[in-house]
């Protein structure tokens, strides 16, 4: 049966950070949380090394390591990884991975902290993605007229690249013989933010003009670099908009002054939270229309996001948002996720499928006939698809 609505997600804070570090973790978890309606204390519990031990099996959970000498906490992070629990290590700048990090930990990929990075937002992304409200792909679409930025949209593609993000510049990365239309849109569908370089003419591409319109059609949160001495025209209410002034534009194309760079890519890191939680509450809030419709009801909001549907013959189906192009990979994490929960029925993936390559909708198709474990539907037709379970 469903369970009591009580905390699904659980972190843990261990070693030995400063106490403000604690807090600003604690803060930014807390207010990109936030964007999925959820809060510390009520949806997602935060432990310490005291009180991990009395976590909950059942939820979704991740622990951060703060490393420091004599690697205090270091038996319990070494307890959650005898359970095949993610432990992400971190240490400061200029700080040593092998010295403040115990043995046990090190085979984990480690975070160091850089100084810009105040509010500790790339800590907290990592630790949402390993709880699960983050999805692991981390996906960036650069939106430009080559003729005006390209050395700009050059240099954050490769910085965005090295700070873990899948990088997609329109002409740059599409294969040669690929239907270009049909390759930019299904890229741009599956990215979480777009950074769109507002330059005099940017406009004047219906290309650009397209971009940027889908991508809010989508929900997908831009953020607009805009040249100096150039009045942007339309789109004002950009949420984010970076006004450059002429000495932090080192070429007519580029690069952008360091500094600038590394601000704006910390932004994307935040946009990218808040991205993701507006379009998995845009498939939820259809989903739930497209339920009532047809007479069934939303039961209660298992660990995972996974919404209970009660169908009109009793039978309770869990469907999983998700956000972006699924594939065989977010099928098998969607069937993890509904056998470790113990749901006891066949998992519904549910998808916004506009903007996707024909070519995968057909690839799909054939994934659901193949495999019986997870089903996926469109949420334009879920009501449709979820009337024809009641078998």
């Amino acid at each position: 049966g469903a369970r009591p609505p009580m905390s699904l997600y659980e972190l843990a804070i261990l070693g030995q950070p400063t106490g403000e570090d604690r807090a600003k973790l604690a803060a930014t978890i807390g207010a990109m949380i936030a964007d999925f309606g959820l809060s510390v204390g009520k949806d997602v519990l935060i432990h310490d090394g005291k009180s991990v031990g009395g976590r909950d099996r059942r939820n979704a959970f991740a622990a951060v390591y703060f490393g420091s000498p004599g690697h205090p906490d270091r038996a319990e992070a070494e307890q959650l990884l005898a359970a095949s629990l993610p432990v992400i290590p971190t240490v400061g700048h200029t700080e040593d991975f092998g010295d403040l990090i115990p043995k046990s930990l090190q085979f984990a990929n480690g975070l160091r902290r850089r100084p810009e990075d105040a509010n500790l937002t790339e800590l907290s992304s990592a630790a949402l993605e390993c709880l699960g409200l983050l999805r692991p792909q981390r996906r960036v679409f650069v939106s430009y007229r080559r003729t005006e930025s390209r050395a700009a949209a050059l240099q954050l593609h490769d910085l965005l690249n090295s700070r873990g993000f899948d990088v997609f510049l329109d002409t740059h990365d599409i294969r040669p013989g690929d239907p270009f239309q049909d390759v930019l849109w299904h890229r741009l569908v599956d990215s979480d933010v777009i950074v769109m370089l507002d330059t005099p003419a940017y406009f004047a591409s219906r290309w650009t003009r397209q971009e940027i319109g889908r991508a809010r059609a989508k929900e997908i949160q831009v953020i607009r670099v805009i040249w100096p001495e150039h009045v942007p025209t339309r789109l004002t209410d950009m949420a984010e908009t970076v006004y450059l002034d002429p000495e932090e534009l080192l070429g007519q194309d580029g690069p952008i002054a360091e500094v600038i760079a590394e601000s704006i890519i910390l932004r994307v890191e935040r946009l990218r939270s808040m991205s993701i939680a507006a379009r998995y509450m845009s498939i939820t809030g259809k989903l739930r229309a497209d339920v009532e419709k047809i007479g069934a009801s939303i039961e209660a909001i298992g660990a995972h996001r996974a919404i209970a549907v009660r169908l009109l013959n009793g039978r309770l189906v869990w469907a999983y948002p998700i956000v972006g192009i699924p594939s065989a990979e977010t099928l098998n994490d969607v069937a993890i996720k509904a056998r470790k929960a113990d749901q006891g029925e066949t998992p519904v993936l549910v998808y916004d499928h506009i903007g996707i390559r024909d070519t995968w909708i057909e690839h799909l198709a054939w994934l659901d006939e193949q495999i019986s474990a997870v089903k996926a539907i469109r949420v334009s037709e879920a009501g449709w698809s979820l009337v024809g379970m009641d078998d």
